[in-house]
């Protein structure tokens, strides 16, 4: 059983699980206290002599109200609501040696124990950013100005690094951006021309171990104001009764790994800054920030990048999800040629193939396979028949959700070593649930330079924990790496799933004509609607019910047709739903005007509740006009109700911010409106790419997302005009 090291007892072997979150003591330049639910202190850091005149023993049970000042009025009044996972900022003053101090910090949640209180005076010894109230918002409304018009991820990160540049005026700024296995790049850089760049080398997944990446999404901002700093620890070590250490994952003052530390050094860095990109949950970047002497900064500035990383997600959101809308526009184009040509030559198949630059551009491929009832047609170079054969029978062991990608398949399956002159990189699509129908893009091998921040082969030298140095060489080392195609982007992994989707959706109205044509291929078009994951029923064209498939049944919760109450009409399905006359009325309509229908009813439950449903009610005319019969296909609409209801409480939300900033502003900087207008015009745009481009089941917590985070943005605001107003 692996062992989690104690907080700078770890070595390079086993730094993924170091127990950074309970450090035990903090960077000098501030002040650490734990206090209980009556405003005791149960600990305090060493150096509460030295930046607040009183010992740490000596603070342990007494009342906050001893530090004087308005120190004990202001953590009264900011605990009354505090949430959980979130931390109040504190601007307030204490009595140190006879003197009233200024200081500010801030104060979170210690649950079943009380509440961390973190302050710095405001006079520290490291040169700390401290901008003029109209400065600062003149610089923030211009930065959220700038980059609410991004219209590219590159566009957005160049502007951050500028913006976030001007306002902290570290040396260096970078937009780091993690892939899908972890490793980094940085994607945008600004910096000092002394420096040598960085932009565009990679860095492995090793150098933020897991833990750390989890802290980034807890706590979003991160200052190391001196490297070289001396641990100020905890008195005592453990909360007095307690037998665990002091969770510190919310603290901004927290001591940061000693491994970290040496890493730093090595890099010749000297004070960082760190903010967290943070998109759907997951961390999907850092903004980081390097400099080569002690620097700190004031609570306005950290949380003016705070909210510019809260913009720069929500522009993100805007962008991809725009990616995702053309991806629908194209997939509609393609889903129509397809249906044009069934019906006109009653095969798709040829349709898809006719024009490869149709099918391969959109993703780059530089081949493609169908895989389709046992045959297999191609275009562009691919690898052959038995290789194919051998692929696709490997593939089918691999995919759990109905799809599969990989730009290095040789390296996933050796045997696959023959490949990579023509399929390097494979994107598969499963088109049946019953059968191992495929669709597949093929990329060619491409020879590809990565540019690593050091040998990543190399990651440890040495083993004192205090003498390891990640990569000790910090020079460029450039890496070819064989046997691998261009990666699968995330959009094109949307594009392959809207397009697999669109097939299914085409196979199945094949097969429920077929079912209704051709009683000879009953067997094995029922086997193709019944796995069909879309509900669907088929009427012969008197409209007695033919066929339910598990998936309608499953959506009606009946165990079949024949249960009771029977269902044995398109009338009696008119008893499904809420709305039982009108249903009755479309499907009338469809049997005696031969009408199709396209439409929204609700659909009744056992349990009580309705469940929104689109309703596709298609007549199907075989040769001469001749009515066959019918097809109803129900779609779950329950997400786009949802993301309905989330998208009105978005408005709603955008609505409350700007009356409650309007308020919070009144009389005390300028700009204020360009600037909330910013936010709420990026959020609201935001909104309507998302709304476009995502799909139902993500629409709904993406908008709720968008929400949270322009509630976050707003409250970023209003906490920065009131420290404008105090200067």
């Amino acid at each position: 059983m692996l062992t989690s090291p104690a907080f700078g007892q770890a070595d390079l072997s086993n730094c993924e699980r170091e127990l950074i979150h309970l450090a035990g003591s903090v960077q000098p330049h501030g002040v650490l206290l734990v206090i209980d639910v009556e405003r005791r202190v149960l600990q305090a850091t060493a150096n509460a002599a030295a930046l607040l005149g009183h010992s740490a023993d000596s603070l342990l049970g007494r009342p906050l109200a001893d530090l004087g000042g308005d120190l004990d009025a202001r953590v009264a009044q900011s605990v009354l609501d505090l949430e959980p996972e979130r931390t109040a900022p504190l601007t307030c003053s204490v009595d140190c040696a006879g003197t009233r101090a200024a200081i500010e910090g801030g104060i979170s949640c210690l649950p079943g124990l009380g509440w961390m209180v973190e302050i710095e005076p405001l006079a520290g010894a490291a040169e700390t950013v401290s901008l003029d109230g109209d400065l600062l918002i003149r610089q923030l409304g211009s930065a959220i100005q700038q980059l609410s018009t991004a219209s590219s991820l590159g566009v957005l990160a160049d502007g951050t690094v500028k913006a976030v540049r001007e306002l902290t005026g570290y040396d260096r700024v970078m937009v780091y951006r993690f892939d899908p296995d972890g490793h980094g790049k940085v994607i945008a850089e600004a910096r000092h021309p002394r420096l040598e760049p960085l932009l565009g080398h990679h860095y492995p997944a090793t150098d933020i171990p897991q833990r750390a990446r989890e802290l980034y999404l807890r706590n979003r901002v991160r200052v190391l104001v001196d490297v070289d700093y001396t641990p100020s620890p905890l008195v005592p070590r453990r909360p007095p009764g307690h037998e665990a250490e002091l969770d510190m994952s919310l603290s901004y003052l927290r001591s940061m790994s000693p491994l970290h530390l040496q890493y730093l050094k090595n890099m010749g860095v000297t004070a960082t800054l760190v903010v967290s990109l943070v998109r759907e949950g997951r961390l999907w970047g850092l903004i980081a920030c390097h400099h080569d002497a002690p620097r700190n900064l004031r609570y306005a500035v950290r949380t003016a990048a705070e909210l510019i990383a809260e913009v720069v997600v929500t522009r993100i959101a805007a962008i991809e999800n725009y990616a995702q809308a053309q991806v629908a526009i194209r997939v509609r184009q393609l889903e129509q040629r397809l249906i044009d040509a069934t019906s006109v030559e009653g095969d798709w198949r040829h349709a898809l193939l006719r024009q490869p630059q149709t099918l391969l551009q959109p993703l780059e491929a530089t081949g493609a396979a169908l895989f389709y009832e046992d045959e297999i047609q191609t275009t562009g170079e691919v690898p052959s028949t038995p290789e194919l054969r051998n692929l696709r029978q490997w593939v089918d062991r691999q995919t759990t959700d109905g799809l599969y990608a990989s730009h290095a398949v040789a390296r996933d399956h050796p045997e696959f070593g023959s490949l990579t002159a023509t399929a390097s990189g494979v994107l598969a699509v499963r088109l049946s649930a019953a059968r191992p129908d495929y669709l597949m893009w093929f990329r060619k091998e491409q020879l590809l330079t990565v540019t690593w921040a050091g040998d990543p082969h190399k990651p440890m030298e040495g083993n004192d924990p205090l003498e390891l140095s990640p990569r000790r060489s910090f020079a460029a080392w450039s890496e070819i790496v064989r046997g691998t195609a261009a990666p699968w982007a995330p959009a094109d992994l949307a594009l392959a799933r809207a397009i697999g989707a669109a097939l299914v959706d085409i196979i199945l109205q094949v097969y429920a004509v077929r079912l209704l044509v051709a009683e000879h291929q009953l067997t094995q078009v029922r086997r193709t609607v019944v796995g069909s994951s879309e509900p669907v029923v088929i009427a012969d064209a008197n409209g007695r019910l033919m066929l339910a498939n598990a998936a309608f049944l499953a959506l009606a919760q009946r165990p079949s047709l024949a249960a009771p109450p029977p269902l044995a009409s398109l009338e009696d399905l008119a008893t499904l739903f809420v709305d039982s006359d009108k249903a009755r009325r479309h499907l009338n309509d469809a049997r005696q005007l031969h009408k199709a229908w396209r439409g929204e009813l609700a659909l009744t439950r056992r349990t009580g509740e309705a469940m929104p449903v689109g309703v596709r009610l298609e007549t199907v005319s075989g040769p001469g006009g001749r009515l066959l019969g019918f097809v109803v296909i129900l779609l779950d609409f329950s997400a786009r109700h949802r993301a309905s209801a989330a998208r009105r409480q978005l408005e709603e939300s955008l609505q409350r911010a700007t009356r409650g900033t309007t308020e919070a502003s009144a009389d005390a900087v300028t700009d204020v409106d360009q600037i909330i207008s910013s936010i709420v015009t990026n959020a609201s745009i935001a909104a309507m790419d998302i709304a476009d481009g995502a799909n139902g089941a993500s629409l709904a917590p993406q908008l709720e997302e968008l929400d949270a985070s322009a509630q976050r943005a707003a409250l970023l605001y209003q906490r920065i005009l009131q420290a404008a107003r105090r200067g």
